[in-house]
């Protein structure tokens, strides 16, 4: 490069992306590496090395997507006039709140425009359970219930007399 080096360049990157390092210079291979490089290349360069080097970097790009991906579904909640997305893996419970609802995460809770009905229809049946008029719980979630609580943490949630069955058969307890 004819102004700085490849290395220069990686300095000034805020997020470091991957890289194939491809040099007519055997005495960077080293240095190469501590750059956290996925290969290194040294010219002249044949197809089939390219291709092995291109398809190793595709290969670990995908390896590092799926762990990211593991909050799985999400849904986009629209609260203080922004779109946020939230993973279903994260929502602990939604609670009703008078016109909204109330998004209660790992992280944080957002108020959301909504009725509990309409909120209800975007969630995945297998994961929440409406168990009363004002609440809908990620079953995940729950750690304890009696016949009057379930309890996520150090909440209880109110548990309606009729809803107790199918949060048994949710948690898949006799």
């Amino acid at each position: 490069m004819p102004i700085i080096s490849g290395f220069d360049f990686l300095d000034g990157l805020k997020m470091k992306p991957q890289i194939i390092f491809i040099t007519s210079k055997a005495d960077y291979a080293v240095k190469a590496f501590d750059y956290d490089a996925t290969d290194y290349l040294q010219k002249p360069i044949s197809v089939e090395r390219f291709d092995a080097s291109v398809k190793r970097a595709m290969d670990l790009y995908r390896l590092r997507n799926e762990v990211h991906d593991e909050e799985g579904d999400f849904i986009f909640i629209k609260s203080n006039l922004k779109k946020l997305k939230i993973f279903t893996s994260k929502i602990k419970w939604i609670e009703a709140y008078g016109d909204y609802v109330k998004v209660v995460t790992d992280e944080d809770s957002n108020l959301v425009l909504s009725t509990m009905k309409s909120f209800e229809q975007d969630l995945d049946k297998e994961r929440f359970l409406r168990v009363h008029k004002s609440y809908i719980v990620n079953v995940e979630k729950i750690e304890r219930f009696n016949s009057k609580f379930a309890e996520i943490g150090v909440t209880k949630i109110p548990l309606s007399r009729n809803k107790k069955d199918d949060l048994k058969k949710a948690l898949a307890i006799a």
